[in-house]
């Protein structure tokens, strides 16, 4: 069986060519059909530098770690063949320290698709069919949509950071960043009750942000930061901004907590890191996810939500280097998917 595949081959180069798998899945793996994948910032960043927070690509690799799939091959495990599955990217050992603690997102031997941290590469979702363990494959309720599943990776990270934050039903949440990442924490921290509140610099996010959840959105430059010192229990800054960190420090009140979910970007804006202490802040960091997954899958099970409304555009696997490059632009707000084939 041969079919398409996209591959990054250097910085801005995608390679589209037919692939082939060997005739049936490894053991332990089953064989998937890609129904929609979704672009991230790790995908952009390795698409416009062949590396990605100092891990880089040593050879071609497929993109993508964030995938709903069809059962295409069971291949002896609990899966059906036609089964609509989430895809959960991270290959934990299952015997580290971190992962009998349940951290797996902290796992000392990990592998991850379509990653430099992974050596050799694994190739990502990208692909019209790909294998992958049968134990990452989470089946899901009828009637679910495969361009809203294609969700729970990225859902997962942003509830890893509001658990992370200990944000519950009635807290005050800011969102510093509007972006697909921060979009995903305001639907993660209303799921759980919260009054949830953005701030971002382009007025079409956050407009986005306040129709999956955000009860108010704050465009910068059109209101005075000061009105909003100290008034929310817990921030998630979601930019990857400095300026928008130290503005987190500014928004949080007395014994608040600043969760920080974006890899933050090296500038040389200043930070008023005295807030730290004068105001007795918890600052944590957020990485990946680990129970997350299911309660993601559990959100987007309930229909609550509109991911239509998060999903910006949608492109062919023979498409991919048009998608990145819309991403690279920065000229959208949402998601952006790949679709496998049919």
């Amino acid at each position: 069986m041969t079919f398409t595949a996209s591959k990054l081959t250097a910085a801005r180069e995608i390679a589209i060519e037919s692939a082939r798998l060997p005739d049936t899945p490894p053991r332990g793996s089953v064989r998937l059909k890609l129904a929609v994948g979704s672009l991230c910032g790790t995908d952009l960043h390795y698409y416009q530098h062949f590396e990605n927070a100092g891990f880089k690509l040593r050879n071609p690799v497929t993109l993508g770690h964030e995938a709903s799939a069809w059962v295409e091959d069971p291949n002896g495990s609990d899966l059906t063949a036609g089964q609509l599955v989430a895809v959960n990217p991270i290959i934990a050992c299952g015997a580290c320290d971190n992962c009998r603690r349940g951290e797996v997102n902290l796992c000392t031997a990990k592998r991850f698709p379509g990653s430099a941290t992974t050596v050799p590469h694994i190739d990502g979702f990208f692909r019209e069919y790909f294998d992958f363990e049968a134990r990452c494959c989470t089946p899901v309720a009828d009637g679910v949509r495969p361009e809203h599943l294609t969700f729970a990776e990225p859902l997962a990270c942003a509830m890893h950071s509001v658990n992370k934050a200990g944000i519950k039903a009635g807290d005050r949440v800011m969102v510093t960043g509007a972006g697909p990442m921060g979009l995903l924490a305001v639907l993660g921290a209303t799921a759980k009750g919260a009054e949830v509140s953005c701030v971002d610099l382009r007025p079409i996010a956050v407009d986005l942000a306040t129709k999956v959840g955000a009860r108010t959105g704050h465009v910068v430059g059109d209101f005075d930061p000061a009105d909003l010192q100290g008034g929310f229990d817990a921030v998630i800054e979601a930019s990857g901004a400095l300026s928008a960190f130290d503005q987190a420090l500014s928004f949080v009140r007395r014994q608040g907590v600043v969760s920080i979910l974006s890899n933050i970007r090296p500038s040389q804006t200043e930070i008023n890191l005295n807030q730290v202490m004068l105001k007795e802040i918890t600052v944590v960091g957020s990485f990946q996810f680990n129970k997350e997954f299911a309660e993601a899958v559990a959100v987007i099970e309930s229909g609550t939500f509109d991911f239509d409304a998060l999903i910006a555009r949608q492109f062919d696997v023979g498409e991919t280097d048009a998608a990145l490059a819309l991403m690279s632009s920065g000229q959208t707000a949402g998601k952006i998917q790949i679709r496998g084939a049919n």
